[in-house]
């Protein structure tokens, strides 16, 4: 199948280049590590539409799809931009049939947070640190509610990560596994699409460095060593947009393929972020591992998203048991 944008989505990852390249960057996320707040913020998002683009418009979204949520997601991740993206996918597939908390959501007015993990408390997630209300599954059962917020030293700040224990709850839909499973494949598409973004900037980084340093007389770029693993990281790139692509699709075209598409793509993220910020350090040498340069923020993007909604191996058992079940011949 050949696959491609089409020309507004183009154009809306492009004005999202150009809203988060003047609303945050990694100096900001450098900033967070030492307690600012996160770039561009909540209000931010709201107030260009971001929060809502997955959200009906007759709850005050833009009423598209997750393919369009992703192109700018890989934006936001460019810049290591928070609160994440992946947030309000989740919450957006989680309340479809609550219109006043979806308005809520898309203008910025509650801060969401979905939690992972027993509610009385999780395992550390996503964006809880600065939210205000929270969206579980207690038993098969989706609540939403207040909580209590734990969060230690973070390695990427820009995560707003944080252990809850729900003070309160009501119950939003009885029977909701698969509804949360669905939010969750969304979810991983959407952190895989922010992860595109950060790995591709960083490969970018080397790639700039290698062809102004010298070393010997010659640009650092000319020698293998160097250009070999450059090339490998951006392979990796090209080869996650395509799954990530195939997945957003898939999120609004073809909903079967969504679980296989969904796992290949955070399997596949996790891996080619990591490499792509390892190499950016590496080719850096001495300066890559200092404080100032920005390296070392993708690389503790790359270690925090790897463990976000389950792990390499959790997502690539899953991919092989759908293939084995037939899910590639159906």
């Amino acid at each position: 199948m050949n696959f491609d944008l089409d020309t507004d989505q183009r154009d809306a990852a492009a004005g999202a280049k150009d809203f988060f390249a003047g609303q945050a960057s990694p100096a900001d996320a450098r900033r967070a590590l030492d307690g600012s707040p996160v770039a561009p913020g909540r209000a931010a998002l709201a107030e260009v539409g971001f929060l809502g683009i997955t959200v009906p418009e007759s709850a005050g979204g833009a009423g598209a799809g997750v393919l369009d949520l992703a192109v700018v997601a890989e934006q936001a991740g460019a810049v290591l931009a928070g609160p994440s993206l992946v947030t309000a996918a989740r919450a957006a597939v989680l309340l479809a049939d609550h219109p006043d908390l979806l308005a809520a959501l898309a203008d910025g007015s509650r801060g969401f947070a979905v939690l992972d993990g027993p509610v009385g408390g999780s395992a550390p997630s996503l964006d809880a640190r600065d939210a205000d209300t929270f969206l579980a599954l207690d038993g098969g059962a989706l609540v939403v509610g207040e909580g209590e917020v734990t969060s230690g030293a973070p390695i990427d700040a820009t995560r707003g990560l944080g252990s809850v224990r729900l003070t309160s709850s009501r119950v939003l839909v009885e029977d909701a596994g698969a509804l949360w499973a669905r939010a969750r494949q969304v979810g991983a598409v959407v952190l895989a699409a922010e992860d595109l973004g950060a790995a591709g900037r960083a490969v970018q980084m080397g790639v700039d460095y290698a062809q102004m340093r010298t070393a010997f007389g010659r640009k650092i770029g000319s020698y293998q060593a160097v250009k070999h693993s450059l090339v490998d990281a951006w392979v990796g790139v090209e080869q996650l947009r395509s799954l990530v692509w195939w997945a957003a699709w898939a999120a609004d075209a073809a909903p079967g393929e969504l679980p296989l598409a969904a796992s290949a793509a955070k399997a596949f993220a996790a891996e080619t972020l990591e490499r792509a910020a390892e190499t950016v350090i590496q080719v850096h040498g001495g300066v890559g591992f200092t404080w100032e340069h920005d390296a070392h923020l993708y690389w503790r993007r790359a270690k925090v998203d790897r463990l976000l909604l389950g792990d390499e191996a959790e997502h690539l058992d899953a991919v092989a048991a759908l293939v084995l079940d037939g899910a590639l011949t159906r």
